[in-house]
């Protein structure tokens, strides 16, 4: 990998880990436009480390009082607003763990076609415009009940499909049952954690049974710069989300769509899935 493509690649796959707006659509398009080989196992799990890490240190303060009351509700059964969120982002995840291990094969061999990433691109960024105009935006995160958990969590499973994007659906779905724009994003984000430990947990493994030659300095690179990329992105995007809304991420996720879909019905442009 040259310097360029590690560039483009870390900065791509950190912005669009934490924006609703689906980083295997936008992955596909590079390949479409360069000459550039699939980056390889070891430095998508550079990446999800990259990210990991961001999410962990732009909230520390969120998780430090979360894992302490966690840890002290298992020791008193006593909850407070830190251990209650902390148990919903635990369970929350449960129902993406359950549907990637069984679905995992199904999605990536029969899901992964550019038409369907642009699809869901299009019609899950609707979804998350109408839940932004009719939710009401009341709640703050700390007032999830178990009801919410299930839905948001059921969501996120839906993101395994390519497209729809992680963080844009559990907005979604957090908007729905009321929760404030921030609150919503700010759950997303918490959530996104354990998902992002298990599934690069995954691939870790995988990618050590194959025995496959590293890139260490192209791994480390690619670490640190979708690390940046995410923290700033978690940064600004929370600081614009009350202000702008979401119907700019909405438009933009709407004409990649059909850009990607001109491109291939139309313009007959190969948009090899890459990863």
């Amino acid at each position: 990998m040259d310097t360029l493509q590690i560039i483009i690649l870390s900065l791509i796959q950190g912005l669009t880990e934490f924006l609703p707006i689906s980083s295997s659509a936008h992955l596909i398009l590079v390949p479409a436009f360069t000459n550039w080989q699939d980056q390889g196992q070891a430095f998508d799990v550079a990446l999800h480390v990259g990210s990991l890490i961001a999410v962990i240190i732009y909230f520390r303060g969120d998780i430090t009082n979360m894992l302490s009351a966690w840890v002290k509700s298992l020791i008193t059964y006593q909850q407070t607003d830190d251990s209650r969120l902390a148990w919903a982002v635990l369970f929350g995840t449960i129902p993406v763990g359950l549907a990637g291990l069984t679905f995992k094969d199904y999605i990536e061999t029969d899901l992964r076609g550019a038409t369907i990433i642009a699809i869901a691109s299009i019609a899950f960024g609707l979804l998350l415009w109408y839940a932004d105009w009719r939710g009401k935006r009341t709640r703050n995160e700390y007032t999830i009940t178990w009801r919410d958990v299930v839905i948001i969590g059921c969501a996120q499973a839906v993101a395994l499909i390519p497209g729809t994007s992680r963080s844009g659906i559990t907005m979604t779905a957090g908007l729905i049952v009321g929760l404030t724009r921030s609150a919503a994003a700010r759950f997303s984000f918490l959530l996104s954690i354990p998902t992002i430990i298990l599934s690069g947990g995954l691939k870790g493994i995988e990618l050590v049974k194959s025995e496959t030659m590293v890139d260490i300095p192209a791994m480390m690179a690619a670490t640190i710069l979708s690390g940046i990329a995410a923290y700033l992105c978690i940064h600004y995007f929370l600081k614009l989300l009350e202000n702008t809304g979401v119907l700019p991420f909405v438009i933009y996720r709407v004409l990649l769509g059909i850009f990607i879909l001109s491109g291939i019905y139309i313009f007959g442009i190969d948009f090899s899935v890459n990863g």
